[in-house]
């Protein structure tokens, strides 16, 4: 059983014969009873700080591992993005790689046409050149005859004319 302040106030000794000075007993209940009563209320504030700071520390326990948890989201969170970024750039040097094909492709292609143009061109310009040597031929051979002088017998009139039918 536990003793309040209120029994130690309260508490009657039995009285002897040469025994203990009364109001000195009382007077010393007194203080005993003030600083109990004291130590009951510091003890229940503290019981009661005690409680607080348990909830409190329960509360930032909780904190805690909701920090713990986001942390480990936000790392697991991290690293998602990151596989997701190096995937991505992947496919995206693929399809650059992919694409550069392509225009090398294209540009063989084009080469190649180039140079078909550009031997077709060479075969045309000889055809060309072989028919204007023909052509100048001609005409040379055409001065030529002009320029020589006609026998007597065969009047101009008919050896242009036996000219313009060779043609």
């Amino acid at each position: 059983m536990r003793i309040t302040p209120l029994d130690v106030r309260n508490h009657v000794f039995p009285r002897r014969w040469l025994g203990y000075d009364r109001e000195e007993v009382d007077t010393f209940l007194r203080m005993v009873s003030s600083d109990y009563e004291a130590s009951l209320r510091e003890l229940e504030a503290l019981r009661d700080q005690i409680g607080q700071l348990e909830g409190r520390l329960q509360e930032l326990l909780g904190n805690e591992r909701l920090l713990q948890e986001t942390l480990t989201s936000a790392q697991q969170l991290s690293q998602d993005l990151k596989s997701t970024a190096v995937k991505e750039a992947e496919v995206i040097v693929s399809e650059a790689e992919i694409q550069g094909e392509k225009v090398l492709e294209a540009a063989h292609r084009r080469a190649a046409r180039l140079a078909e143009d550009l031997r077709e061109m060479k075969r045309l310009r000889g055809r060309v050149s072989t028919a204007m040597r023909a052509s100048l031929e001609h005409h040379l051979k055409l001065v030529e005859e002009l320029s020589q002088d006609p026998p007597d017998e065969e009047p101009l009139e008919g050896r242009l004319a036996a000219l313009t039918e060779s043609r």
